[in-house]
C-alpha cells in the first residue's frame, strides 16, 4: 500500500467577501503549495494512527475520516504529522486531499464540503481560491522562498472567524482580513509576529487564521522554517 505526501499550503493574501446565509464566510484568496508536509502510509483495515504527536488527538470525525467516507473507502492510515496543527497552513486538509488524490476523487465541490480548504489541497499549485473555497482558479507558478514561524500556539479556523464577525469584519492592513481577529483571540501571537519582524526586517503576514507567520525570502534561525512555494 502507498505512502502519500499531503504538502502544506500558504495562504499568501486573504479577504472575506461575505458571509452566507448559513453562516460559512466567503473569501478572494492566493494560496501557495510548500515543499514540506506530511506523510500517510496507507495499508488495508480501519483506523488512524498518529505518529510522533503522542498529544494530537484527531477525534472520531477528523478530515481524514471525513475523506474516506466520502470516497466510500475503508483503510487504516498511519499519520506522521509534520505540519503543525491550528497553525494555518492547511494540515488537516492537506492529509484529506492525499486521501482523495489515492482514491482517484477529483470534485473540487464536494471536497469543499468537508474542509473549506480541501479543495485548494487537493487541486495545489499557486492558485486563486473563492467562494467558501471551492472556487479554485489556477494560477501561474512563480518560484518563492518564504520564512516561516511558528508559535506554540493553537488557533482554531472557526474561533477566529466568529471573533472577526464579533469585532464587525474588520479589514486587515497586510493582506489578511483575518489576522485582527486572530491576534484579538490570541494576542499571545503579536510576540511571534516581533520576533520575526526583528528577525529579518520585514513586517510579517499571518498565515490564514494563524498562528504561523511568514515572510518573503530566505532567513534562516533557530525555530524558523525556510520553504518554497512547488508547482501542482
Amino acid at each position: 500500500m502507498p505512502t502519500l505526501f499531503a504538502p502544506a499550503k500558504l495562504t499568501v493574501s486573504l479577504a472575506v467577501t461575505g458571509v452566507r446565509p448559513d453562516g460559512m464566510h466567503e473569501i478572494d484568496a492566493e494560496m501557495v503549495t510548500l515543499d514540506f508536509g506530511d506523510s500517510l502510509e496507507v495499508e488495508e483495515g480501519d483506523g488512524l494512527e498518529v505518529v510522533g504527536r503522542p498529544d494530537l488527538d484527531l477525534g472520531p470525525d477528523n478530515l481524514i475520516d471525513r475523506a474516506l467516507r466520502l470516497v466510500g473507502r475503508t483503510a487504516f492510515v498511519r499519520l506522521h504529522k509534520h505540519i503543525p496543527p491550528g497553525a494555518g497552513l492547511g494540515g488537516g486538509s492537506a492529509d484529506a486531499a492525499a486521501i482523495l488524490r489515492w482514491a482517484g476523487f477529483a470534485d473540487l465541490v464536494a471536497a469543499a464540503g468537508i474542509g473549506a480548504d480541501v479543495a485548494y489541497c487537493l487541486h495545489g499549485g499557486r492558485a486563486r481560491v473563492r467562494g467558501i473555497g471551492e472556487k479554485v482558479e489556477p494560477l501561474d507558478h512563480i518560484d518563492q522562498t518564504f520564512t516561516l514561524f511558528t508559535p506554540e500556539l493553537f488557533c482554531s479556523t472557526p474561533a477566529v472567524y466568529r471573533r472577526w464577525d464579533e469585532l464587525g469584519a474588520p479589514a486587515g492592513d497586510h493582506g489578511n482580513d483575518l489576522e485582527p481577529a486572530a491576534l484579538d483571540l490570541v494576542p499571545e501571537m503579536a510576540d511571534a509576529r516581533d520576533r520575526l519582524a526583528q528577525h529579518c526586517g520585514q513586517r510579517p503576514r499571518l498565515a490564514g487564521s494563524g498562528s504561523t507567520w511568514f515572510v518573503e525570502g530566505t532567513h534562516p534561525g533557530p525555530g524558523y522554517r525556510v520553504c518554497r512555494s512547488t508547482p501542482v
